[in-house]
């Protein structure tokens, strides 16, 4: 796919990626860029809603084994909040078995 292509339907989708790895923060920035969404990283749950209330994202793509604060915590903080209690959460893993 070239990055010349139009992307009609992802053109301003305002895209929260959420990981304490800082390659797929990069990768994901890097993709949905060139894709036309504006990226706003947090690099683990709690920096994440520090930033959500003023990025004000389309949908947040978080992964699920964060130190801290991890996404499934995550996942219920945003959520527990009115304001985004409707924006699409999408949970990543690495991991490659049942956990």
């Amino acid at each position: 796919m070239e990055a010349t292509e139009n992307h009609a339907g992802l053109d301003g989708l305002r895209v929260m990626v959420v990981d304490d790895s800082k390659t797929i923060r990069r990768t994901a920035d890097s993709i949905l860029s060139k894709a036309g969404c504006e990226v706003e990283s947090a690099i683990d749950g709690f920096d994440a809603l520090a930033r959500i209330g003023a990025f004000d994202p389309d949908v947040v793509i978080i992964d699920i084994l964060m130190p801290r604060l991890d996404g499934y915590q995550t996942t219920a903080l945003i959520k527990n909040n009115d304001r985004f209690a409707e924006t699409p959460i999408i949970l990543l893993s690495s991991k490659d078995s049942i956990f």
